[in-house]
């Protein structure tokens, strides 16, 4: 019964935070803010709930993280701080759904580190998803090339960066286990801060109290209470349902650039869009290709 609570509360837990992560492209069009400016003040507002948390759970005590633990944050906090700036990018050039699409090819980097670096077995499976991810993004590639495209393929460029940074982070937070999440996260933003203020705009801040709480938002909400919400999910949610709730983000992030800035997807962006959530999720959730989600359940169940 206790554990059965616990995985609901997770699901919750998991499921507000990917849907309030979803919006943060709307909240980064509506600040109206140069990029390097958005990434410091979501620095900025977003440490202050993390560090209520790790003040709240004895986090600064002595011992929790060792020297050679911190320089390893330190990089993962500079990986995912750049993974930040390049999406931001993205989204005005190739919208904040196509920018999303092509984010989500993350996982097929990390799987190509774990290969690299730690010996990881490539199996036919993952090859398989690996080449309908790849076939989605030369949909969505080609969906606006030829002549006025250029911005759109920046776009999907920064995207594909970002996703790449973003792998290059979850690569080395792999290898801070023990240390608590909260506190690599909170790592994070302060060396965030560290590299956006030097090339931030200072000296004539906003006056607009809209662009204010857009940039709040994006900080205490979008980082600090989504970091709190998903970490503790992580911790009650076995894999595959963590993995499986992550999808939320990408369609939550698609219908919200409809409804709120009228972005029609085009058939081959959709297509494109749909390849490469699908290959995601099937390759994260250990699906067999042109066989379904219910081939690996039945299996699981024998």
């Amino acid at each position: 019964m206790e554990a059965a609570m616990s995985t609901t509360r997770g699901t919750i837990e998991m499921t507000v935070a990917m849907a309030i992560s979803g919006t943060i492209g709307v909240f980064v069009v509506f600040s109206g803010q140069p990029i390097v400016d958005i990434v410091l003040w979501r620095c900025v507002f977003g440490a202050v709930p993390l560090l209520v948390a790790c003040a709240a759970l004895g986090l600064f005590r002595p011992g929790i993280i060792t020297w050679r633990q911190f320089t390893l944050a330190v990089l993962g906090g500079v990986a995912i701080v750049a993974n930040w700036l390049l999406l931001f990018a993205a989204y005005p050039l190739a919208s904040i759904s196509m920018a999303t699409a092509v984010y989500n090819t993350q996982p097929f980097m990390l799987v190509g580190f774990g290969a690299l670096f730690l010996g990881e077995r490539l199996t036919g499976h993952k090859l398989a998803w690996l080449a309908i991810a790849f076939a989605g993004v030369v949909l969505i590639a080609n969906a606006k090339a030829g002549p006025g495209g250029t911005d759109y393929l920046a776009g999907i460029a920064l995207s594909l960066g970002a996703a790449f940074c973003y792998a290059v982070a979850a690569f080395i937070t792999k290898r801070l286990k023990g240390v608590p999440p909260h506190l690599i996260a909170l790592i994070q933003v302060g060396v965030g801060m560290l590299m956006a203020a030097p090339f931030a705009n200072l000296t004539q801040l906003p006056t607009a109290h809209d662009t204010w709480l857009s940039l709040a938002a994006i900080g205490a909400v979008h980082t600090g209470l989504v970091y709190i919400l998903l970490y503790g999910a992580i911790q009650k949610l076995p894999t595959h349902l963590t993995g499986a709730l992550s999808f939320i983000y990408p369609v939550v992030a698609i219908v919200a650039d409809f409804v709120v800035f009228g972005h029609w997807l085009g058939l081959s962006q959709l297509v494109g869009a749909a390849a490469i959530l699908v290959a995601a999720a099937g390759m994260t959730l250990g699906w067999r290709p042109f066989r379904g989600p219910w081939r690996r359940t039945r299996l699981a169940g024998d």
